[in-house]
């Protein structure tokens, strides 16, 4: 069970690292984490789960040790982690469980978690406390007497998620990639936006035999871009394995960044809610900002992390706020990520403009940029410190990690929440001068940071 218990979710080798004896314990342990922050009274947690081979036996062993808790389970069977987002809000849940380990390959499984109105569960929140329970308490042997009901939620989200479509004509034709993941469950909704489908990896495989289902990736978007190309396509949408994650590839098959798409739904969003808040991490660019302001908004940053960027939303009433990884949240639909709500918004944009998605890009796609670099480094703090002393003459902040700007290039280095990696990223006002800085910032990483 060694580290399984990550920043925002669970997530392990089965059964090697996460069996379904963890998933009973877990299952019955949640309620607590819920019931220490909740006086609602309804005590039911929505419960889905992937296409993964493990899933179904993950679930099961979940499912009982929440109702030997007492509580409630509503099974809304197989679904993508924002179907149960949606279903949680919607039904009036006091909790949800998505078992699935994302975009991870086969062998992994995981559980992802939510609290009532789909807020999220993080380490900080209830993951660290519910490792506790799970490490030091044995629960009691299965005796179910919470309730057991299977929920229908398709039609109720089929029909929020088109809510989203304000823009029907022209017809555009689109390249959708979902790796064999569970945005195959979203080919009914794909025929009713009014788009020429060309489907790549549909059909639920938890094995993932053509790719994995990790956008963020590039060799996993190689299929996609080349569909795009040779079949004409207006845009490209690459899902990750539960849904929640999308990336966009433009008409010429190249892969547009996630801040910069964040920068360009900016604008219709600030349209229909001006003045308002947008949200988006620190590692984006600095035309995200620009954007946001230009089109009247409030640009605000937020550490790396759905349960951060979600929270912020929340007491800002942001109706919208994007993440580099991918993750675009909503706050027309209880503040959560949905690939496919993005996948709407960008069709809508299009449609909107008249224009290519890489004509629409290209004014934002004005600064140098290294894109996320990762380093092996046991001795996080003590780098961060370093490069605070030799970088602090610019305007420097903590954020997440270290953010340091100056006037034609700033830095961002952050401690991944899962891994012994610091994460590097840079930008600047030109290539040439961010290749000098990028040595001077790395010089400082390498000489100051140890591997063990």
């Amino acid at each position: 069970m060694a580290g399984i218990f990550k920043a925002y979710d669970v997530r392990g080798v089965v059964p090697e690292e996460l069996n379904e004896e963890h998933a009973y314990a877990i299952g019955y342990f949640f309620p607590q984490i819920l019931e220490a922050e909740d006086t609602a009274k309804v005590k039911a947690v929505v419960l889905s789960r992937d296409m993964r081979q493990t899933s179904p036996g993950l679930a099961s062993a979940c499912e009982k040790g929440l109702r030997t808790a007492g509580f409630a389970v509503w099974d809304i069977g197989l679904a993508t982690t924002p179907m149960n987002y949606f279903a949680v809000g919607f039904l009036g849940a006091s909790g949800g469980i998505q078992v699935t380990a994302s975009h991870n390959p086969a062998r992994y499984n995981g559980f992802k978690f939510s609290r009532r109105e789909a807020i999220p569960v993080s380490s900080e929140t209830g993951i660290g406390k519910l490792e506790e329970l799970v490490r030091t308490q044995k629960p009691p042997e299965p005796n179910p007497q919470g309730p057991y009901q299977t929920r229908e939620i398709w039609q109720a989200y089929g029909a929020h998620v088109l809510r989203f479509l304000r823009v029907r004509e022209p017809r555009l034709k689109v390249a959708v990639d979902v790796a064999n993941g569970m945005a195959t469950l979203y080919e009914p909704l794909f025929s009713q936006l009014n788009i020429e489908l060309v489907p790549l990896f549909f059909g639920l495989d938890g094995t993932f035999p053509n790719h994995e289902a990790n956008p963020l990736k590039e060799e996993n978007l190689r299929f996609l871009q080349e569909a795009v190309v040779a079949q004409g396509c207006d845009l490209g949408v690459a899902f990750d394995g539960d849904a929640d994650r999308a990336m966009m590839v433009d008409e010429k098959g190249r892969v547009v960044g996630a801040d910069l798409l964040t920068a360009l739904l900016a604008k219709p969003i600030l349209a229909r809610f001006p003045g308002a808040s947008i949200v988006y991490d620190v590692r984006s660019s600095w035309a995200t900002r620009e954007a946001i302001e230009a089109a009247g908004g409030v640009p605000v940053r937020e550490r790396v992390g759905h349960s951060f960027m979600k929270a912020t939303m929340r007491k800002l009433q942001s109706p919208f706020g994007g993440e580099l990884a991918g993750h675009f949240y909503y706050r027309e639909n209880f503040y959560a990520d949905s690939a496919i709500i993005t996948m709407i918004e960008v069709l809508n944009l299009l449609r909107q403009e008249g224009k290519p998605l890489s004509e629409l890009v290209k004014p934002l796609d004005r600064y140098a940029r290294t894109g996320e670099v990762n380093f092996h480094v046991t001795n996080k703090e003590e780098v961060i410190a370093a490069l605070a002393e030799k970088f602090g003459h610019g305007k420097v902040d903590f954020l997440d990690g270290i953010t340091v700007e100056f006037a034609d290039w700033w830095f961002n280095v952050r401690p991944s929440n899962t891994e012994p990696l610091l994460r590097l990223v840079m930008e600047a006002r030109d290539p040439g001068l961010l290749s000098e800085r990028r040595k001077d910032v790395e010089a400082v990483i390498r000489q100051v940071g140890r591997e063990n």
